[in-house]
């Protein structure tokens, strides 16, 4: 079943089909998208961090000119709206299940962040709605916030929720904490390190929006927005709505990136067509960027203790590591599995070690809810096994390269059982870091460090070893269909956010069916044509979308065979498939697939696919990141990144670089500039802007110097292994590590801003 080679095979740079309509302003985005006497939407969003609410008085806003109406919670609460609820179920150490948070669509007595979502004006035009939302007027008597996990940490703050006493909704753990703790008690050597997981904004190019009608004769409701999946955004709106599934379609076009945040149920989605409805007009909404600061998930907010255990050879006995995780003001859709087992399950990374016990302690804070960001929980993980390991190094007086070799996962040892009882299925970490380490010339580098200290610079090297967990939803669909033209279309349940998808798949067939890729189309991102599908997330796609593409092309061809028989007078079993033609073995007698599926008629060769996926893949690699430091002000350039992954048998080699390029910017991004903060006493955000809040841009970032190793998986048929995630995952621990390593071992928390290297390279000078 897996991909054959040749022209648009495995291991091909198929150039992506798509960019020239995303690269010429061709694509069409949620907000390019109008209707026909649509209304306009504006959201009255709450001033502050945590306060009651007393009164709302919407009667001015309702009198100003254009408006339409003004909704409250009271409005929903009449229609029976339901809540915005966290669809993991957790059960706490002692076996009680974890606090519950319903989030309303609109705040009803209470508000719990900065920007909850309080009424809704709609009116003929956007300004117009802006400018009436200014006129509601709403009573709110403040409390006393905790933004902050130290502040929702503390002993006397404040009760945001009462299901949840002292701000705690779940105290969860994995592994024997008693076994563990008799290692440590035995240990040669144990390392400690207090790590801090900063609180970062996705920033998607494209802010969410929302755009809804309602036929009042069918009683559907169209939505259309950008997601990670039409169909689990139908299935959540139909939710909260209560409707069937068959009331409502969800379409989703051009995405201009997710990074998981978009992959999450907000109250605009549900406001637009519950508005519609009531209206009967269509009603706009689209996310300025104060909002999407303000209400979009949020990634990461930890602090984590993290312990290593070693014999006397440095080999490693035990880990440990204690988080406490701020899930901010509401769990929201997944949130407590990235949290917990979504990246915890890695815990240990590619090292042997016996014995493991993971805790997260998660709390509720004053502030914007946090879900999966860009590695959803793994990069964390990463991050606490590979500085903890470096800082093991240090104290033990071995290299960052040696510690790691004594204590590899071997490909002998596969399939690796890992402590928490799940398999490692192939890998060989080694290789990996040796032609990394080679590429970056990693035994010249004191003689570099020597010249950037001649120069008055200080200049530092580090690596990391990353595994990651690919699966998400364990169920994908492909759909097959000959159309007019001699073209192909292939409906898919994920969603491209820019990934490439329109590319990827439309090669998975070109290269099974041995047809031109031009031929071609991928259909995505209307509920209704898809049907079921799992979305995109947890870097799934190929995975589990690719292979359901090669079973939906084997079943067209072993339809065809049968057809084409009759068609060339020949027995089927005489009958064989290559090049995009059918054959009669031993002669030149031939029929074109096309023609074959115009003999069978409309829909006579259509077929589907469906991969059920039992196992996860583990894309793993090393990431060696080369900086320089001057002491003088703290600025740090990025000398040389240089990254080498195993990602499994690799379909399109440019694709993959993309992927791995923009994720390891946005580790980087995480790990030296951005940073969401809150106001200690009121609770506002600070970092509410581009002006406050610090992306990288293009002169931030370095050329990243990137190969791969195939090593099949085991366990798809495809042998493919996820890598839309892994860039991210590599590069927090990668970079932390180099500037460490500049520092003389002095810890810097991220981000690494220039002060506090500045401060660290006094401290240390």
């Amino acid at each position: 079943m897996g991909l054959i080679g040749g022209k648009f095979g495995a291991g091909q740079a198929v150039r992506r089909v798509e960019d020239v309509r995303l690269l010429t302003g061709a694509g069409f985005f949620t907000d390019d998208r109008s209707l026909p006497g649509q209304a306009y939407a504006w959201v009255v969003r709450s001033p502050h961090a945590h306060a009651l609410i007393t009164g709302i008085d919407i009667a001015e806003a309702a009198r100003a000119p254009g408006v339409l109406a003004v909704f409250t919670a009271a409005d929903l609460a009449a229609d029976g709206v339901g809540v915005l609820a966290c669809g993991v179920a957790l059960e706490n150490r002692d076996g009680t299940p974890r606090a519950d948070t319903p989030r309303p669509v609109l705040a009803d007595k209470k508000v719990r962040f900065v920007g909850d979502p309080v009424a809704l004006v709609v009116a003929d035009s956007l300004y117009q709605a802006r400018d009436a939302a200014e006129l509601v007027e709403v009573d709110y008597e403040p409390l006393e916030a905790a933004a902050s996990l130290p502040a929702a940490m503390a002993a006397d703050a404040v009760q945001i929720w009462d299901d949840a006493p002292g701000n705690l909704c779940f105290d969860w753990a994995q592994g024997d904490e008693a076994a563990v703790e008799k290692v440590f008690a035995r240990a040669a050597h144990v390392t400690q390190v207090d790590l801090v997981h900063n609180r970062v904004a996705p920033s998607a190019m494209e802010p969410r929006a929302v755009l809804a009608e309602h036929d009042r004769q069918s009683g559907r409701y169209t939505v259309y927005a950008p997601t990670q999946g039409a169909t689990g955004a139908r299935d959540a709106v139909c939710g909260v709505l209560g409707v069937g599934r068959e009331k409502l379609r969800f379409v989703t076009g051009d995405v201009g990136g997710g990074f998981g945040m978009k992959a999450m149920t907000y109250p605009e989605m549900v406001l637009m067509p519950w508005a519609a409805r009531r209206l009967g007009r269509p009603v706009k909404w689209t996310a300025g960027r104060d909002e999407s600061f303000q209400e979009d998930t949020h990634g990461r907010d930890l602090q984590v203790t993290v312990e290593l255990a070693f014999d006397d050879q440095a080999k490693i006995l035990a880990m440990r590591a204690v988080s406490h995780a701020n899930l901010g003001a509401y769990l929201s859709d997944v949130a407590p599995f990235i949290a917990t087992s979504a990246g915890g399950r890695l815990l240990g990374g590619v090292y042997k070690v016996p014995e493991l016990f993971f805790a997260v302690r998660g709390y509720v804070s004053n502030s914007a809810p946090v879900d999966a960001y860009r590695g959803a929980g793994r990069p964390e993980i990463a991050y606490n096994v590979e500085r903890a390991l470096d800082v093991a190094a240090g104290e033990l007086g071995l290299t960052p390269d040696e510690i790691r070799r004594r204590n590899f996962i071997t490909p002998a040892d596969m399939p690796y059982r890992h402590p928490f009882g799940f398999t490692f299925d192939s890998g060989d970490y080694q290789r990996n870091l040796d032609q990394a380490l080679e590429a970056v010339g990693w035994a010249d580098f004191p003689a570099r460090r020597a010249a950037a200290q001649a120069r008055g610079r200080r200049r530092g090297i580090g690596l990391a070893y990353y595994i990651e967990s690919t699966l998400g939803a364990t169920r994908e669909r492909a759909q097959i269909r000959f159309v007019a033209g001699g073209r192909i279309e292939v409906t898919v349940g994920t969603q491209s956010n820019g990934q490439g998808h329109e590319t990827a798949f439309a090669q998975v067939l070109a290269a099974r069916l041995e047809i031109p890729i031009e031929r071609i189309s991928v259909i995505q991102g209307d509920s209704d044509a898809v049907g079921t599908g799992g979305g995109t997330g947890g870097s799934r796609s190929l995975q589990m979308q690719g292979n359901a593409t090669v079973i939906a092309a084997e079943a067209v061809i072993e339809k065809g065979r049968a057809l084409a028989a009759n068609l060339l007078e020949a027995a089927a079993a005489d009958i064989d498939y290559g090049e995009g033609r059918y054959r009669i073995v031993g002669t030149d007698r031939t029929v074109d697939l096309f023609a074959v599926a115009e003999a069978a008629g409309e829909g006579g060769l259509d077929e589907e696919g469906v991969y059920q996926g039992e196992a996860s893949t583990f894309p793993n690699g090393c990431h060696v990141c080369e900086v320089e430091i001057d002491p003088d002000n703290g600025a740090l350039t990025i000398i040389r990144y240089t990254v080498v992954d195993d990602f499994g048998v690799v379909l399109n080699p440019a694709l993959v670089a993309g992927q791995v390029h923009g994720g390891v910017a946005q580790g980087l991004g995480q790990a030296l500039m951005e940073h969401c903060i809150y106001d200690e006493d009121s609770g506002q955000l600070v970092t509410g802007s581009f002006l406050d809040y610090a992306l990288p841009r293009a002169r931030d970032l370095p050329m990243i110097d990137f190969a791969y190793n195939q090593v099949p998986c085991a366990t798809n048929p495809m042998g493919v292994k996820g890598c839309g995630e892994a860039g991210t995952i590599g590069a927090l621990p990668s970079v932390m590590n180099a500037i460490s390593d500049a520092l003389d071992g002095a810890h810097v928390d991220m981000p690494a801003t220039p002060e506090r290297l500045w401060r660290a390279a006094r401290r240390r000078a």
